[in-house]
């Protein structure tokens, strides 16, 4: 995965202290084809949605290149799907990259609605640190 996105890849020892670190309440399904890691799916449960009901956030779905169109990527979202209903969830939301319409396909393939009404936002480096620092908060900001 992180070979995909362009992103340096950690040591192995690196990634399992952060497996093991994972915050609280992710959960990782994994996708093996002979053995090997084909794919994997991470998720965490939200609160609340309609109705009070929780749901699913879907972080992560990845499947490998030597393994696409191989049903991982289905099996994972199913498993998530089953996770979902066994605990009486109400739905399971991601995200996805608006540039691919293949995968854009993939899940409308599912049975997955695009929400259009909804936009995707994200806090991270200076924005994330001056809001959520110890320092003044950016103007505007309570």
């Amino acid at each position: 995965m992180q070979a995909y996105y362009a992103v340096p890849c950690p040591a192995p020892d690196a990634i399992e202290a952060s497996l093991a670190g994972r915050p609280a309440g992710t959960e990782i399904l994994v996708a093996e084809a002979a053995g090997v890691l084909a794919g994997f799916a991470a998720f965490s449960a939200i609160y609340p949605g309609p109705g009070l009901a929780g749901g699913l956030f879907l972080k992560e779905l990845f499947v490998g290149d030597a393994h696409r169109g191989a049903g991982h990527g289905r099996a994972l979202v199913r498993a998530v799907a089953v996770e979902a209903v066994a605990r009486g969830l109400k739905r399971v939301d991601w995200t996805a990259d608006a540039g691919k319409p293949e995968l854009l396909a993939f899940y409308e393939g599912l049975g997955a609605a695009p929400k259009p009404d909804k936009v995707f936002f994200r806090l991270d480096g200076e924005a994330l640190t001056a809001l959520g620092g110890t320092g003044p908060a950016p103007a505007g900001a309570p």
